[in-house]
């Protein structure tokens, strides 16, 4: 079973973008042992991700990263342990802006393939129930996030 699903948003389909993709939410749910859940990704641009942050969150801004996660922290690993029989669970949708990962990319000089990787890494992490608004908690999300990209070899 896969454990992603890919939508393109106004931006042009791109198997790199989707090959990235796979391998770093392959890793994650490996190290987090999670099964029967799925991540529902949508790329897109600034202009559609400035409305989806709008509507759903009424920051009428562009941003990088968005996550929406279908169940509480201490949900995922019932629901991820339950047997249903080939039928998966939603564990969340992360859309990404394409054009502020190449932007970002650029700004913190390093490859298009890491920046979309941390974003991949980092909203999965946001789905899994882990926020950076508290120091403690920032290191914790960070230090998985950061765990994910060395097994993978993705460097800054």
């Amino acid at each position: 079973m896969k454990n992603i699903e890919i939508q393109y948003l106004e931006i042009e389909e791109n198997k790199s973008y989707e090959n990235i993709i796979e391998k770093v939410i392959t890793k994650c749910f490996e190290v987090e042992n999670l099964n029967n859940l799925y991540v529902s990704f949508t790329l897109t641009n600034p202009e559609n991700i400035r409305r989806i942050n709008n509507e759903y969150r009424k920051i009428n801004k562009s941003t990088d990263v968005l996550s929406f996660p279908m169940f509480e922290k201490d949900e995922i690993s019932k629901i991820s342990s339950t047997k249903l029989d080939g039928i998966q669970e939603v564990l969340g949708d992360i859309v990404i802006s394409i054009k502020q990962v190449e932007i970002q990319a650029k700004e913190y000089g390093h490859s298009f393939e890491r920046e979309l990787s941390y974003m991949v890494v980092h909203g999965f992490y946001h789905l899994m129930g882990y926020d950076h608004m508290e120091e403690e908690e920032k290191r914790q999300m960070r230090e998985k996030e950061e765990n994910i990209l060395t097994k993978l070899q993705i460097n800054r």
